[in-house]
């Protein structure tokens, strides 16, 4: 019962009391001299007291004095001469904010900031005492009061103003351009990959070359065991976050590095250059011979993770190479987790849009603070002692000059969360177009329902002024604009069922086309029959659809296409004739490949 106890008190005084006034606010500063540039600093301000001016040029510039020495608790914390036309600075505790303000008003100031050491809460009072003051007061971090006193001196002017936060700042550009991006590329890559897999035994490569990665099926299990883990993950960084976070960062490093290598490898791969290999060695991994390029590409990989966990809290520059890696990260996820029915899709979305509502807007009422669980976490909680990031999000600094940009969320984010769960689906919806040769409708549609459900996240988020859970508004448009494209083409069936449809379908009849392979120079030490037997025709397997839509990637992998390159490969003869053989065979499976293609 005392456990129920807690957070109902908690949800009647967020809700029954009168709420205090909390608005950001700015204070410009700039020496008397004006030999330097001036600078914003952020402060927190209750607009009952003494509303602050919108524009700069309507705000009055007035002198800062330091009066941090004192608590401005008592008429001797008063200097000779009293504040005249001044804004002073003092020292937070030991009395009321309204003691503090009455004082500094009775002696002439203009505006009062106080000086906080710890988190900055709002400078509250009654209604009585609100009519009696007349001038802004605001609370002033610590650290912007050194910064002030290091940057301009003793002698400084400052502003106080809060300018209107913008509707949508324009990094939200930037942030649905690169989400957008990523899943329409994982999503069409992954869906591609699956299918040239099936033209992987057709071709000869040894083990050292063979660069395809391995996919994970996921199944129901899986999805509850990974959803617990996430519930209890984020309650743990929740209460130990100051030593859970290193450990969140070495993580991101590894995967990252391992998710950027895997997006380069394709293209690296491509490059004449650097295709010797390492020499014969016990080494771990090095045993097999590498090529050198890949070694090196390896090497820049690990020195791009490391280079970012080294100026990970660099504001300037550090959140490219964050979104850079993080990009990385979720292409390869992508290209590797595949949900096999849109079964398994719809269990994984409506779990993870469940878990995203309730740790967003449910937990507030949970929590002593009043705040959201997944917003503290995401953001970094204000009172951390190492004011460590998790950088499982793409952020993207803002650029419209605002209060809230100064003082609580200089970056606009978004969680890898929001981009790999949409994404699984629309990797599915890709995979699903190839098999029934739907002209990708699937996959088009998909990542569109995405990009409007992002759109609505922005418009939501802009409207409420707080963190939004993007799932909520992404998991509808997905989900339902997929099963209302299958429920239109009649196709609701297999697509529920997913990749395993195709099996069960009646086989067309296949028709048998010869492709011409190129002859083999002829060679007098290689009897004529022999040169005969190695001029045949290599069959390739067409089909013809009589009932029905059908991959020919499909048929392809159950059909015997191994049958007549036997009888090529009976030639045995000296040295040039075998390796002209072998160049035979991969020209002959090269057209078979396009002919598919």
């Amino acid at each position: 019962m005392a456990a129920r106890r807690g957070p109902l008190r908690a949800w009647l005084l967020l809700h029954l009391l009168p709420q205090m006034y909390c608005e950001y606010g700015m204070v410009h500063v700039l020496s008397e001299k004006g030999s330097s540039k001036g600078k914003d600093y952020c402060i927190l301000f209750n607009s009952q007291w003494a509303h602050l001016p919108h524009d700069l040029g309507k705000a009055s510039l007035l002198q800062l004095q330091d009066q941090t020495a004192s608590v401005l608790c008592s008429p001797s914390d008063v200097p000779d001469g009293g504040f005249n036309n001044q804004i002073p600075m003092v020292m937070r505790g030991n009395c009321t904010f309204y003691e503090k303000v009455r004082l500094a008003q009775i002696n002439g100031a203009r505006g009062l900031l106080i000086v906080s050491r710890e988190r900055l809460v709002p400078p509250g009072g009654n209604r009585s005492q609100y009519e009696e003051i007349d001038i802004p007061v605001a609370l002033l971090s610590y650290t912007d009061m050194l910064d002030i006193g290091k940057s301009f001196g003793s002698s400084v002017k400052g502003a106080m103003y809060a300018p209107n936060e913008p509707v949508l700042d324009y990094n939200m550009v930037i942030i649905f351009v690169m989400a957008v991006g990523t899943v329409a590329i994982g999503g069409y890559w992954a869906g591609s990959r699956d299918v040239k897999k099936r033209y992987m035994k057709h071709k000869r490569d040894d083990g050292a070359e063979k660069h395809d990665d391995e996919t994970v099926d996921v199944t129901p299990i899986m999805i509850c065991v990974f959803v617990v883990m996430c519930c209890s993950m984020l309650v743990l960084l929740y209460f130990f976050y100051d030593h859970l976070v290193y450990v969140i960062i070495g993580i991101f490093c590894l995967a990252a590095s391992i998710g950027l290598y895997s997006c380069l490898s394709p293209f690296v791969r491509r490059f004449p250059l650097g295709k010797c290999r390492i020499p014969d060695n016990n080494l771990p991994y090095f045993h097999k011979r590498p090529q050198v390029r890949m070694l090196l590409l390896a090497v820049f990989c690990i020195s791009v993770s490391i280079v970012w966990g080294v100026f990970r809290n660099e504001d300037q520059w550090a959140w490219v190479l964050q979104d850079a890696l993080g990009i990385a990260f979720c292409l390869y996820m992508l290209k590797t987790i595949r949900l096999p029915t849109f079964k398994g899709c719809t269990l994984l979305l409506l779990v993870l849009f469940v878990y995203d509502v309730f740790f967003v807007f449910i937990t507030p009422f949970l929590t002593k603070t009043g705040e959201s669980i997944m917003v503290e976490v995401a953001a970094g909680p204000s009172d951390s002692a190492t004011h460590e990031k998790l950088p499982m999000v793409l952020k993207v600094p803002r650029l419209n000059s605002s209060p809230l940009a100064l003082c609580d969320r200089p970056f606009s984010l978004l969680g890898f969360g929001d981009i790999l769960v949409p994404g699984l689906l629309v990797a599915y919806c890709h995979r699903f177009d190839i098999q029934v040769q739907s002209s990708r409708v699937y996959f088009v549609a998909c990542t569109i329902a995405y990009g409007i459900g992002l759109l609505v996240t922005f418009v939501a988020l802009a409207l409420m002024q707080m963190g939004q859970p993007a799932l909520l508004y992404l998991v509808p448009c997905t989900l339902l604009t997929s099963f209302a494209v299958a429920l239109w083409r009649k196709e609701l069936a297999m697509f529920w069922t997913g990749s395993g449809f195709a099996k069960d379908l009646p086989q067309p009849p296949l028709v048998i086309a010869p492709v011409s392979c190129p002859e083999l120079p002829k060679d007098s030490n290689v009897p004529a029959s022999q040169q005969d037997t190695e001029q045949m025709t290599n069959p390739t397997l067409h089909m013809k659809e009589l009932h029905g839509p059908t991959s020919a990637a499909e048929e392809l992998a159950d059909g015997d296409t191994k049958t007549d390159q036997s009888e090529i490969s009976a030639a045995q003869g000296e040295e040039p004739a075998g390796q002209n053989k072998d160049d035979l065979e991969s020209k002959c499976l090269n057209a078979e490949q396009k002919q598919l293609e």
